[in-house]
């Protein structure tokens, strides 16, 4: 069964096509890393999906009502500041709304708050938290909204180290439990080792898709980022580093 079908999803801002005729399917199991430069159109491509901004093409998230689009996919914006000085579990179970609520007790708060660390912060006030730890309560959120589909936009930045490998594993656990996540990232390091499949994202347009190891190619890398990189097969898993920039983009 298809969590995401986009046809020719097209997003404008006035005239110019920020996103530009991306057709994409994302499947149970996937854990899809959403890659590319700033500008290229990846936080608007999620959005757009979601029908957050107008669009044109097809998106089977948008054409689901509403209550349903709810319970079908989870949404974890780049804004991460929590304005309410309430507990994190109230936090945490605002993912229930959804289902009719459920409350501070229900399991899958409890499960979330596990999952993300944060059992020993159930009661504490949110706004009282690190930032590193407020974009943590709200994965737990949409951790808590049992979602088959979660899409995330920057769902990493501004973790710590540890945080970030936590939420990585996270992700790719949700995606082998059948069902998918969908994330723009910007550390291919992580993003190479965790994600089943990469979707390369170039000026508004999708480039590339599959496995890490076949898109994260040094051409593509070039034509793509201007960097170039070094990619291993270990027994830990894919290693890619960034070990320099290529020479036109050095120049410029």
């Amino acid at each position: 069964m298809t969590l995401l079908s986009l046809d020719a999803l097209t997003v404008r801002r006035g005239d110019c096509p920020v996103v530009d005729g991306v057709t994409l399917e994302v499947q149970p199991g996937q854990f899809i890393g959403l890659i590319g430069p700033n500008g290229a159109g990846k936080t608007t491509l999620l959005r757009g999906a979601l029908g957050l901004l107008p669009s044109t093409g097809k998106s089977s998230l948008i054409a689901m009502p509403g209550a349903a689009r709810a319970k079908a996919v989870a949404w974890l914006p780049q804004e991460r500041e929590i304005a309410w000085p309430v507990s994190v579990a109230s936090i945490v179970a605002l993912g229930r709304v959804p289902h009719g609520g459920g409350g501070l007790a229900h399991a899958a708060v409890d499960r979330a708050l596990a999952a993300m660390g944060l059992t020993g912060f159930r009661d504490r006030r949110a706004t009282d938290l690190s930032g590193g730890e407020q974009a943590r309560v709200l994965i737990a959120r949409a951790l808590a909204q049992d979602a088959p589909l979660i899409l995330a936009d920057e769902p990493i930045a501004g973790l710590d180290p540890a945080a970030q490998i936590a939420a990585m594993q996270v992700f790719a656990g949700h995606a082998a439990a059948g069902g998918a996540v969908v994330a723009a990232l910007h550390d291919l390091g992580l993003a190479a080792r965790h994600c089943t499949h990469l979707a390369v994202m170039r000026r508004g347009h999708l480039v590339a898709f599959g496995a890490p190891v076949a898109v994260l190619t040094d051409a593509l890398m070039a034509d793509v980022f201007g960097i170039r990189a070094h990619l291993d097969q270990t027994e830990q898993g894919l290693v890619f580093q960034a070990v320099g920039l290529t020479e036109t983009e050095g120049a410029a």
